[in-house]
């Protein structure tokens, strides 16, 4: 029975085992499908150096909505004499999803902007069970965040299973082109959240080379230091503040 009929979200009796992607529509193990939003006529991200576009729908643009507003309230007061702009549930786009996170960017110390991004989200207890169930969770919710994913196996203390995520080319680094919001407003303060907060290990590795992240639930991250994110340079060429003649992206020092 078709509960839910919208472009973007669609509930069904279909039983499905498993993630996939079949005609531009991301589906999840149980009953809900989404539309995946990637227009290219090649179905897949851009290049390198090239946004790859979307069409994004009533569920994007809630999601969207909900995510800035929320970080809105600390973007107004990181920026002096500025507001920002007060929009319609619908009126947010991706372009200012990124504005309001790089304005809480601004001003603020390594730290003080992952602090910023753990107010967000809760979930569940460190199991096998869980750590898959948040990888499947991750596949059709967030892909209006980081484009296009689908679930891998990985191997966490000697034992495979299902809890990675593969993400092609994540929509979130190459709209921003930035090293440090990649890092500090997303990848630290996320695996910061699970770890600690919610007891549920996640592991986030992305390549700067292609723009794709790996995300591995149950396993353990490095300290900051060891973490080879923490030394990458800038995207000189197309990040709109980077530091060409520095090793590492000054938003990566403390």
């Amino acid at each position: 029975m078709e509960v839910l009929n919208f472009q973007t979200i669609r509930l069904q009796s279909l039983p499905l085992k498993s993630i996939r992607r079949q005609n531009n529509t991301c589906y999840v193990r149980g009953h809900f499908s989404v539309r995946c939003g990637i227009v290219e006529p090649s179905g897949e991200p851009a290049p390198l150096g090239q946004k790859t576009k979307y069409k994004d729908g009533l569920f994007e643009k809630v999601f969207m909505a909900l995510f800035a507003r929320k970080m809105e309230i600390f973007a107004s007061s990181s920026e002096t004499g500025t507001k920002s702009k007060n929009l319609g549930l619908l009126d947010y786009n991706y372009d200012s999803f990124v504005d309001v996170s790089r304005k809480v960017m601004q001003g603020r110390s390594r730290a003080q902007q992952q602090q910023v991004v753990r107010e967000f989200r809760k979930l569940f207890p460190p199991t096998k069970w869980a750590a898959e169930f948040n990888a499947a969770l991750t596949v059709p919710f967030f892909h209006w965040l980081v484009g296009p994913s689908e679930v891998i196996e990985v191997e966490v203390n000697g034992v495979k299973q299902k809890s990675g995520v593969h993400i092609k080319k994540c929509r979130y680094l190459e709209n921003s082109g930035c090293v440090g919001q990649c890092v500090n407003m997303c990848k630290i303060p996320t695996q910061d959240f699970f770890t600690n907060e919610f007891g549920l290990p996640l592991t986030m590795i992305p390549n700067f080379e292609d723009m794709s992240c790996d995300m591995v639930y149950g396993q353990i991250p490095p300290p900051f230091e060891e973490d080879p994110a923490s030394k990458q340079p800038c995207y000189a060429s197309i990040c709109s503040v980077a530091n060409p003649s520095s090793s590492v992206c000054p938003k990566l020092q403390a």
